[in-house]
């Protein structure tokens, strides 16, 4: 019962963080659901030995959910550009088919480890890279260029697919750093993770039967069915909660939470 209830008190934050900074649910989903998995299956258990494959696959199946409903309600409040969203969306939806397809074929460790290595480059470059951090109102946005569409977007959805985030960590930077404010970027970040979210599960749920493992009756492919329920009832709740401050937070504000918030994630998985 408490695992559950955790469940539902993460799926909560998830809500929120989706709503307000883009993440789709993986940056705590997929930390939460390795930990748990692996504390409470034994080291010879199949679900333990492919804990980490459960969290990312689950954790683009929430995504799915929580993308769909804060893409809707950043659409009603007018944050979402039209340029900004197609056609970089089709090609991050190709990528992630590879990312997702790659990951099956990579031990759990090996993806944990990247998920932090991309998590700490990530944090620096938006410390110390000019234009993340500070946005004169002053900035007239620009477009973006083909190579960081098709070339960004294929690999937006390989790296993100592999990691079971919904990519928010390359294409908030990416706008915001294209002149976009804080409030803008992470609203796109939401349809931009649809594409990660549908592919990647699809994914994993069919490349799942070449695995050597029967996870039990819950389980349709590497995706955790009573998980993804309970994680996303408590994902609703916060969408719920979140939604009266879309475009409330102010922008320097907003760019040193979205930070703060990775670096927790990422100390999370180093003493896990």
């Amino acid at each position: 019962m408490f695992f559950y209830l955790l469940l539902a008190l993460f799926g909560c934050m998830t809500g929120v963080t989706a709503v307000l900074f883009g993440f789709g649910g993986g940056f705590v989903v997929v930390p939460l659901l390795y930990r748990m998995l692996t504390a409470s299956h034994g080291a010879d258990d199949p679900i333990s030995q492919s804990a980490m494959h459960i969290a990312v696959a689950t954790s683009t199946c929430v995504m799915i959910v929580n993308a769909l409903i804060a893409t809707a309600k950043h659409h009603r409040a007018g944050n979402l550009i039209r340029h900004y969203v197609w056609p970089l969306g089709g090609f991050i939806g190709l990528g992630a088919i590879v990312g997702a397809i790659a990951a099956m074929w990579t031990s759990g460790e090996l993806i944990r480890y990247a998920f932090i290595a991309y998590l700490g480059v990530t944090i620096l470059d938006c410390l110390f890279r000019r234009g993340f951090l500070t946005q004169s109102d002053a900035v007239i946005p620009r477009q973006l260029g083909r190579a960081e569409v098709s070339g960004g977007g294929v690999g937006i959805g390989t790296i993100a697919t592999f990691l079971g985030v919904g990519g928010s960590v390359m294409t908030v930077p990416l706008l915001r750093r294209c002149g976009l404010s804080m409030s803008r970027a992470t609203s796109m970040a939401n349809p931009l993770s649809l594409p990660v979210a549908v592919a990647g599960t699809l994914t994993y749920m069919a490349m799942a039967g070449f695995s050597e493992f029967d996870l039990g009756s819950w389980f349709i492919g590497y995706v955790d069915v009573l998980a993804f329920a309970v994680l996303t009832v408590g994902a609703l709740v916060g969408i719920r909660l979140a939604t009266p401050w879309i475009g409330r937070i102010p922008d320097r504000t907003h760019a040193r939470v979205y930070i703060g918030l990775l670096m927790l994630v990422m100390i999370s998985l180093c003493l896990s």
